[in-house]
Formats: C-alpha cells, sequence, structure tokens
C-alpha cells in the first residue's frame, strides 16, 4: 500500500475517533513462531503509534527477532468500527517512563492524588525505565459497516448483485 493511501486512511474522522482509543490489540509472532495477540495502552502521535511496556517483557525479544506487527483498534457496539492497522515494530530503550505511557493512561478514572500515586508506583516499579514500541503504519483498513466493509462480505455481496441479474 502506497504511504499516501495509508495517510488518506488514518486521516478520515472514524480512523481519528479510533485512534483516540486506549486500548489496541498489537498482534505479533512470538518466539516459537507461534501467533501472539495482546491489548496494549497505546498513544497516536500523527504519524506513529507508541505503546509502552516493561523491559523484561517476553513481546521484545519476539519482535526483536520479528518486528511484523498487526494492530487492531475497534469499538464494542454493533455496528463496529474497525481499524486495522500493519507496521514495523521499532524498540526504542528509555530509561525514564515515556510521556507516551503517561498519555495513555490519562483518561483513567482517578481523582488527582489517586493520580499522584499511581504515577509514584509506577515511577517506582519501572524504575529503570520503560521500552517504547514504535509502530509506523504500512497499510490500514477502516471498517464501518457503512461505507466499508471486510473484503470477504464486499465479495459475497458482489456475488449476489451478479446472481440478482442472471
Amino acid at each position: 500500500m502506497h504511504p499516501d493511501e495509508v495517510t488518506e486512511i488514518l486521516d478520515r474522522p472514524i480512523s481519528q475517533e479510533l485512534l483516540a482509543r486506549d486500548i489496541t490489540r498489537l498482534a505479533y509472532v512470538a518466539k516459537d513462531g507461534t501467533p501472539r495477540n495482546v491489548p496494549i495502552a497505546f498513544a497516536w502521535n500523527g504519524t506513529t503509534i507508541v505503546m509502552c511496556t516493561a523491559k523484561n517483557a517476553p513481546k521484545l525479544r519476539a519482535l526483536s527477532a520479528n518486528p511484523m506487527v498487526a494492530l487492531t483498534i475497534d469499538t464494542e457496539v454493533h455496528p463496529p468500527k474497525i481499524l486495522l492497522i500493519r507496521g514495523w515494530a521499532e524498540l526504542d530503550h528509555v530509561d525514564d517512563i515515556p510521556d507516551e505511557y503517561l498519555q495513555t493512561t490519562s483518561t483513567y478514572e482517578m481523582t488527582s492524588e489517586q493520580r499522584v500515586e499511581w504515577e509514584k508506583e509506577v515511577r517506582s516499579i519501572y524504575y529503570d525505565g520503560m521500552v517504547r514500541i514504535v509502530v509506523t503504519p504500512t497499510w490500514a483498513k477502516l471498517i464501518d459497516f457503512e461505507t466499508t466493509l471486510p473484503i470477504a462480505v464486499e465479495e459475497l455481496l458482489q456475488q449476489r448483485e451478479a446472481r440478482q441479474r442472471n
């Protein structure tokens, strides 16, 4: 997919709504060759998706070996809105708590006092920093079931229309 096509899809209003959500599902190939799909908080900065994790997370070894990833961001209502993204993960080891991590958790319902205690706890757990998983989208598809559909459903609708014409 050409980068301009990816940008056009990600700039659509529904895509922007989805990119403002808290959680994505990160799919990758584990070290044993089997697929993994994990929910993870993320931040969209307009060009990349940033997820943060512990420096000892098993997914880091897998992503170092095979950086290809797929992300799904969706809604829980009917009809669902689904944003599918593929790209390459780059790992950025940092010695502090990344701003993106604090940003992704900013929507959690906490009082200001709870937030201070939560950040204190986070800093004590991740005292030596975290790893930023940075994904630059190379492919994207938006499915809203009104203007866009899964490819298989589009094909079935075309087949139905062909049958009805005959």
